[in-house]
């Protein structure tokens, strides 16, 4: 029934400008906007909508976007550089920059959160 729709992830936030600018200058991707919101265009060729939710807003308590990277250390640094804090959990095995070593056991992880408080991450063995 949707072999071949073009689906594609959304999530919500409360200030699509400030949002914008940490997803194109922040981050480097490729951003578009329109009246209904803004979108994320992925390497993989997909695409991700990002829409305004004002005051109703609730940021996601999981993850909503992972970004594959080859070296997390430099990617973790980089956007330390940028102003990005990273996020620690109870629980987690974190070094001092937050990466969560996995050990063999699956990927290395450090998470951040957009401008909406929304968790995303950067990941290493993927």
């Amino acid at each position: 029934m949707f072999r071949d729709a073009k689906a594609f992830s959304g999530f919500s936030v409360d200030d699509t400008t400030k949002v914008k600018s940490f997803y194109s200058d922040i981050l480097g991707l490729n951003v578009t906007e329109d009246s209904a919101g803004l979108g994320l265009q992925l390497a993989t060729g997909g695409s991700v909508f990002i829409y305004p939710k004002g005051d109703a807003h609730v940021p996601a308590t999981y993850t909503v976007l992972n970004f594959p990277v080859d070296n997390i250390d430099q990617a973790v640094d980089a956007l330390v550089q940028k102003g990005v804090k990273f996020e620690r959990y109870e629980g987690m095995n974190q070094d001092a920059k937050g990466i969560a070593r996995s050990d063999g056991q699956g990927p290395n992880i450090a998470w951040f959160k957009d401008p909406a408080g929304n968790i995303l991450s950067v990941l290493e063995g993927m």
